[in-house]
């Protein structure tokens, strides 16, 4: 009567190609994750190293810390009297003019002031008065968390 069922179907030996190497249709995520977690780990442990400015020994005083949403500007005072306005080396008498032209761009957060715990207190006082003659209102002493 004809061909029978059992002949059609039968395997001819070869397999086909597209059933060995088909595409996948997933993404596989875990070497994503897995370097997400070592930059996370790496962030974390970098983080309280990149603190603002200038490495000072910064006197310790009771207090709250204040916050603020922008990234702060820090003036720092060395112990031997270099003033520094972020990183960058200042005279006392180029303080003004720096800040004059970067309140002129908008800048109208909390000056930081970072002292070296051996700085002469009118030393201090001579940046704190040149930051307000820049235009800044806003001025904060930083200072380490007393311990006890």
């Amino acid at each position: 009567m004809g061909a029978s069922i059992k002949a059609a179907h039968q395997n001819t030996g070869r397999r086909r190609r597209s059933s060995r190497h088909a595409p996948m249709s997933e993404i596989n995520v875990t070497p994503f994750v897995d370097v997400m977690l070592v930059l996370l780990i790496i962030f974390m442990v970098a983080a309280p190293l990149l603190q603002v400015g200038v490495p000072l020994e910064l006197p310790q005083a009771k207090g709250n810390q204040l916050q603020s949403n922008k990234e702060p500007l820090a003036v720092s005072v060395r112990g031997n009297g270099d003033v520094y306005i972020g990183e960058t080396q200042v005279a006392l008498d180029g303080i003004k003019p720096k800040l004059e032209a970067i309140a002129a761009n908008g800048y109208e957060e909390t000056i930081f002031v970072r002292a070296d715990k051996g700085v002469a207190y009118g030393i201090v006082a001579r940046v704190m008065g040149r930051i307000s003659a820049g235009g800044f209102k806003k001025i904060s002493l930083v200072t380490d968390l007393e311990e006890g």
